[in-house]
């Protein structure tokens, strides 16, 4: 299979390095794990800059009738999922390569 061909190669490449280069690689995946929960706070703090500037986006997105308010709707939900999506991938992975480099 793919997935675990992949797992192994990665195994081989850290068994392959030092226990310094090791613990250098640990620290940035810690880093890397905590720092993907930046992507749902921008997410979860875009409304609030929206909601500072309601009044004029509530009269351009529903002016004369208008559907724009549809396609801002659609827009923000897909970013939305995207990036929730890109948060928990990224943590997913980060957590794999700590599990890996904590055997060694």
């Amino acid at each position: 299979m793919k997935e675990l061909k992949e797992i192994e190669s990665i195994q081989k490449f850290y068994s392959s390095l030092d226990s310094e280069q090791l613990q250098l690689i640990y620290y940035r995946m810690i880093k890397e794990k905590n720092g993907s929960g930046i992507i749902p706070i921008f997410v979860s703090s875009f409304p609030w800059l929206l909601f500072l500037f309601s009044k004029p986006l509530m009269d351009f997105l529903f002016k004369d009738g208008s559907m724009l308010w549809a396609l801002f709707g659609f827009g923000y939900l897909l970013i939305l999922i995207g990036s929730v999506i890109l948060h928990f991938r990224e943590k997913a992975w980060a957590s794999f390569h700590l599990e890996i480099i904590r055997i060694f």
